[in-house]
Formats: C-alpha cells, sequence, structure tokens
C-alpha cells in the first residue's frame, strides 16, 4: 500500500519535469530557428538581388522578388568583373597562407606547450599581444619595409602580412588543445623509440585534426575576404585579388548594382563551399582525436 501511495506522489513530479522540458525544448527550437532565419535571410537576399535590374533596386522595394530573373547579371559578372582572373589570385594567395599559418602555427604551439623550456610563457605573451596589433597600424611600416625590400606590388607583399596576423590566433587556438593532451602518449611514444620530429608528426598532428581544421576555416575567411592590404600594396590588375572585382561595376557616371550583388554571390561561393567541407572533417577529427586520446 505504501508503495502505490509514493508511485501516485511521484506521478505529477514526473509530469512536471515532462512540461518543463517540453517547455525548455520548443524555447531552444525557437531560438534557432531564428538565429537561422538571421544567418540564412542575408545569403538569400543577396541572391534575390543579384537577378533585379537597377530599376527594380532603385525602387526601393528590397523584399520584392525581380519580375525577370536577370541571370545575364552572372554572365556580365564573370566577364565584365574578371572573375576567374581574381579567383585565380584569391585561391593562390589564400592558400600560400593557410599552409603557411598552419605549418608555422602548430610548430610554436607543440613548442611552447609539450616543451620544458622557461621562456615557453614569454612566447605565448608574445603571440597574444600580437593579437592585439590593429592591421591598420602597419600599413605605412610595411609599406616603407617592402618598397626597400623591391617586394611592393606582390602577392609576397600581401603574403607575408596575412601569415604575420593570422599566425597569433591560430597559435592561440592551437597551443589550447595541445595542451590538454595527456602526457602518457608521447611516453609511450619515446618507449617505442621515437623522437621528436616522429611525436610531433606521428602523434600530435593526427590528434590535432579538429583545431587544425577551425584554424583553416578562420584563416581562409579573414584572407577571402581582405581588402585594406590588397589595396595598399598591390597596384597591378593582374595581380588584385576578388574583392577588386567590385569596382569593375563602378564608373564615374553609373553602378551597376544587379551585377555588383552577381560578383558578390559568386565571391562567397567559394568561402560557403569550404566551409561545408571542412566543417564536416572538423566532427570526423573531433570523434578520431577522442578515440585517440
Amino acid at each position: 500500500m505504501l508503495n502505490a501511495r509514493d508511485a501516485a506522489a511521484a506521478k505529477p513530479a514526473i509530469i512536471r519535469r515532462r512540461k518543463s522540458f517540453s517547455i525548455l525544448k520548443v524555447i531552444v527550437i525557437i531560438f534557432l530557428s531564428l538565429l537561422v532565419v538571421t544567418q540564412v535571410y542575408p545569403l538569400l537576399w543577396l541572391f534575390i538581388y543579384s537577378l533585379k535590374t537597377n530599376e527594380e533596386i532603385l525602387s526601393g522595394r528590397f523584399f520584392a522578388l525581380p519580375h525577370v530573373l536577370q541571370w545575364s547579371n552572372f554572365s556580365n559578372a564573370v566577364k565584365a568583373g574578371h572573375y576567374f582572373q581574381y579567383l585565380k589570385n584569391s585561391l593562390f594567395v589564400t592558400l600560400i597562407t593557410m599552409v603557411s599559418v598552419l605549418f608555422l602555427s602548430s610548430l610554436t604551439a607543440f613548442a611552447i606547450t609539450r616543451f620544458k623550456w622557461k621562456y615557453g610563457p614569454l612566447v605565448m605573451v608574445i603571440f597574444l599581444i600580437g593579437m592585439m596589433v590593429p592591421m591598420q597600424a602597419t600599413l605605412l611600416p610595411l609599406m616603407l619595409i617592402f618598397k626597400n625590400l623591391s617586394i611592393l606590388n606582390t602577392h609576397l607583399s600581401i603574403i607575408l602580412p596575412y601569415i604575420a596576423f593570422q599566425t597569433p590566433v591560430a597559435v592561440f587556438i592551437l597551443s589550447g588543445f595541445m595542451r590538454s593532451i595527456p602526457a602518457e602518449i608521447e611516453e609511450s611514444a619515446v618507449v617505442d623509440g621515437a623522437g621528436i620530429f616522429k611525436i610531433f608528426t606521428g602523434v600530435i598532428l593526427p590528434i590535432s585534426v579538429p583545431p587544425m581544421m577551425t584554424v583553416c576555416i578562420l584563416t581562409f575567411i579573414n584572407i577571402w575576404n581582405e581588402y585594406i592590404l590588397a589595396a595598399t600594396f598591390i597596384s597591378s590588375e593582374r595581380l588584385k585579388t576578388l574583392p577588386f572585382g567590385v569596382n569593375s561595376f563602378v564608373s564615374q557616371y553609373s553602378v551597376n548594382y544587379g551585377a555588383i550583388g552577381a560578383f558578390l554571390v559568386l565571391g562567397a561561393l567559394p568561402v560557403i563551399i569550404v566551409y561545408f567541407l571542412l566543417a564536416d572533417k572538423i566532427t570526423k577529427g573531433m570523434v578520431a582525436g577522442a578515440v585517440k586520446g
């Protein structure tokens, strides 16, 4: 009889927990739905914008659909905007920067976190200070340095600052992850006869796939959309990167807004593709790292 009373008294508590869980679940779903809308809508609006004529864009009806889809804006963006030329330059600069940042930051983070030396914390502080230096404050000094080195108006003049500005963030991310790797893994590798280079390439790097993919995404996005350094150090039309393509549709007396929208869509497309490709690798890398750890 006592058990029956306890069960009857427990039922309202279970019902209350289920109701509170359901309400919390609904709130989370609503919040995530709003977040998706705020993130996806600008991309959708830009795509609709790229299919309009100048008259429809200047009419002020921002949410109206185009009467006739202007696919010619995309062909105009590719031809008049020299899309493939700028795309090739952006891919070259971005890939060289990504590989260099990954190489330098992984070595630095490994040395800071896995070696026992008294200057490790000081080196980490120097990199943290590097994260606080604004890019605009370095334009004039870099201009003078690159002019004296005769590398102004070359891809090297923007690749070097890109590496310098992206490496501190990458070191911060990778060092935080490598610091959490158990020392027993390295000790086992040493017992098996592995040296420093083997430990780094065969043990640390495979486990560090998730943060390295994060570094790739951040570096790609930051470099792909960068304009200030490229506009300062690059003057040759042959060497300019993708953000300069928008200037092709702006003249003294007219602006082709539809072609600008189409060019922006084409410019954002590689970033979206790379993000989804690397995001999938992040998930796989996290699972692999968890199993190895």
